[in-house]
């Protein structure tokens, strides 16, 4: 590469205002974003991020998902192009970031690139994935674990939100729903940046995360049926009280995963009495169960360890405790050349960087299962996500997108 080249940086200013931007559609009165998969928000910023992408000369298209690319031309279009991005909807309580950094650093890198004349020998598409979050539609990363053939279109437009609502009816809400076929563009591979969603960067004073791997998910819906009963009349040993099973489950799978640890996590992040009142014991309670680790090993000892525990407590308690796994992601082992590419942008470019293990799910980890890919991470403030607090600093950003632009380049090639 010329010397031109390999100075190149991004426009921090200019990727700093995007974000501020797309911050409007969804802010919440804390700072945060509510932006929920498929919603008027999510159509806003969509309509925001199309006009960008086609301003910036690339062509937008749409598949059956709502997930949009959009493609920059290389001097060589028989190659499949390097694939870039991430998403842009958000949690009920999310942030600035999630998400959003690796979708519009992926555009302040082909903004970058055309400021600068920089043809690139093979193409470059921008993705933003449709539903990465999961919090309206299960299961999470729904549009790239289709495009990896994890589930059927079909399936992923029958699911439905809490109101009824089936992601194929919200498609349509919105106009997302496109004409292109879910997996009609390939990628020769795919390069995610993140905000790392966790403390470790902050804490050791590192710019770059470089992400090796990522951990295993399982999903779990669950429900515990007892016996709806007068809170006054009924003597505590006779009760079959769903909350309290449920209160005793949590705490023992929280033993778990600490026996299982330092590398396992679990988690219940939702629970459902049916139809509470005041002065009924609770009968009926859903609920979700989150489980990862690095390690398969792991994963399947907290599967078999939470499955003997429900037994056990739903036998003491003369309850019914219903498992019943949604989702099962293996650990992720992202491709050692993209990971090697990741670090030695790193590396050229002076960020002090780290090797790192996701503790999230990304698109990146699905693709990975087809392609090669790769993820950058740059620190969060105090680790916080998935939270209106979330907060990343202008100059950490600008890094990030930076050595995703490096990585893109060393892939793609600059056209002489």
């Amino acid at each position: 590469m010329s010397r031109a080249v390999t100075n190149l940086q991004i426009d921090s200013a200019r990727l700093w205002d995007s974000i501020h931007e797309t911050a409007k559609f969804g802010a919440t009165p804390k700072g945060g974003v509510r932006r929920l998969t498929l919603s008027q928000e999510d159509k806003q910023v969509r309509d925001w991020f199309r006009k960008a992408c086609e301003d910036a000369g690339l062509e937008v298209h749409i598949d059956a998902l709502g997930s949009m690319f959009a493609l920059r031309k290389g001097r060589d279009m028989s190659k499949p192009p390097v694939g870039l991005g991430s998403h842009l909807d958000t949690q009920p309580t999310g942030g600035k970031f999630d998400g959003i950094l690796g979708t519009l650093g992926a555009l302040e890198v082909i903004r970058t690139l055309n400021d600068a004349g920089i043809e690139t020998d093979a193409p470059l598409c921008i993705v933003n994935w449709t539903n990465e979050e999961g919090s309206r539609f299960a299961p999470a990363m729904m549009a790239s674990a289709a495009y990896v053939g994890d589930f059927t279109v079909e399936d992923i437009l029958s699911r439905k939100d809490a109101s009824g609502t089936t992601v194929g009816a919200a498609l349509d809400e919105i106009g997302y729903r496109g004409a292109t076929a879910v997996g009609t563009q390939k990628f020769s591979g795919f390069v995610e940046l993140h905000i790392e969603q966790g403390p470790i960067l902050e804490a050791e004073n590192k710019t770059i995360g470089v992400v090796d791997h990522g951990q295993g998910v399982f999903w779990y819906d669950g429900k515990i049926t007892g016996f709806e009963s007068h809170a006054g009349s009924t003597p505590m040993p006779l009760r079959r009280d769903a909350l309290l099973t449920l209160s005793e489950f949590a705490l023992t799978l929280e033993q778990i995963a600490l026996k299982l640890g330092p590398n396992a996590v679990a988690t219940i992040g939702e629970a459902v009495i049916a139809n509470p009142s005041r002065n009924v014991i609770p009968g009926e309670i859903a609920f979700t169960i989150d489980c990862r680790s690095a390690n398969a090993d792991t994963l399947e000892a907290l599967d078999a360890s939470l499955r003997a525990a429900a037994g056990e407590i739903s036998k003491k308690r003369r309850v019914e405790i219903a498992i019943d796994q949604v989702w099962r992601k293996p650990p992720t082992h992202f491709d050692p050349k993209l990971v090697d590419a990741v670090e030695r942008a790193a590396g050229t470019l002076g960020y002090a960087h780290r090797r790192i293990t996701s503790g999230a799910g990304h698109d990146a980890c699905n693709l990975n299962t087809i392609m090669p890919a790769a993820m950058v991470f740059v620190p969060c403030k105090d680790g916080i996500s998935h939270n209106e607090l979330e907060d990343a600093t202008q100059s950490d950003c600008a890094a990030g997108t930076n050595v995703l632009l490096h990585t893109v380049l060393s892939l793609a090639g600059v056209a002489s």
